[in-house]
């Protein structure tokens, strides 16, 4: 299969193949076309980079100038509360204070704006780590949705991937005016033949279709007889039909005849066994 015809397909099997979830003969035959293909080769590449990202450190942030420009004015507005507040008390003798800085009140008013400073800075660096924590939580939530979402959509594809039968041979058997009437495919993960009854022939109630192995120099083997229905399988050997350059049937009695015998009855259809290279 190109995958390069299908980017879609691609781009989640690329996914699935990075995250890991892309696992047992479906990975295999994954890595396998990726051998083979570069545009394969790249998404799964392109699509590691993107996973690998996930695991980076976050950089360290810098409050955002607007946090100091705030903190810059309210500390700005205390000295004028403070100025215009002290402008509007008439002076007074103080009374005794004991000597010392426990006294000074100068000190007091400087540790009090400290801490009021202290405090703001705090609730606004606090206040700005807790906005960017939460985009942060926002945007993981996002891609993990979306990775549950990719996870699914891959799971799906890589059911339908499996389902679908491999074809390693395929046949087209003529009838004497060379027209098509049997298509023969082997698929070798499920060790059977699938074919098709695409002509209008059809064997009287006593008779049965055999279908034979035509080796090269050896005499022909049974691969089994064909029932009555357009589409049938038959199980193979993929080794059986490694050596075998053509495909027969014969019109047999009902039932079939004995391997060793060969067939009894007329030849009816036959073509190359061809593998499939694509």
């Amino acid at each position: 299969m190109n995958l390069s015809r299908h980017p879609e397909l691609l781009d989640r099997l690329a996914a699935a193949y990075a995250l890991g979830t892309l696992r047992g003969r479906a990975r295999r035959r994954f890595e396998a076309m990726a051998r083979e293909q570069a545009p394969v080769r790249a998404a799964a590449l392109l699509w590691e980079s993107r996973v690998a990202s996930f695991n980076e450190l976050p950089q360290p942030q810098t409050p955002a100038p607007a946090v100091w420009t705030r903190i810059d004015n309210l500390l700005a507005a205390e000295r004028e509360q403070a100025a215009m507040q002290a402008a509007r008390t008439p002076p007074a003798a103080p009374p005794p204070q004991p000597r010392g800085w426990l006294g000074s009140l100068a000190w007091w008013r400087g540790a009090g704006v400290a801490g009021a400073v202290a405090t703001v800075a705090a609730l606004a660096v606090s206040l700005g780590l807790q906005n960017e924590l939460g985009q942060e939580r926002t945007r993981a939530n996002g891609l993990q949705a979306e990775l549950q979402t990719q996870t699914t959509q891959v799971a799906q594809l890589q059911a339908e991937l499996q389902a679908r039968p491999r074809i390693e041979y395929v046949a087209v058997l003529n009838d004497q005016q060379a027209s098509a009437a049997l298509l023969v495919t082997f698929d070798p993960e499920g060790q059977r033949l699938n074919l098709q009854r695409v002509g209008g022939f059809q064997e009287a109630a006593d008779r049965s279709l055999q279908l034979w192995a035509l080796p090269p120099g050896a005499a022909p083997r049974s691969l089994g007889v064909l029932t009555r229905e357009r589409l049938l399988q038959l199980a193979a050997d993929a080794a059986a039909l490694r050596e075998t350059p053509a495909l027969a049937v014969s019109l047999e009695p009902l039932g079939g005849v004995p391997s060793e015998t060969g067939p009894t009855g007329p030849v009816l259809f036959q073509g190359a066994l061809i593998r499939k290279q694509i």
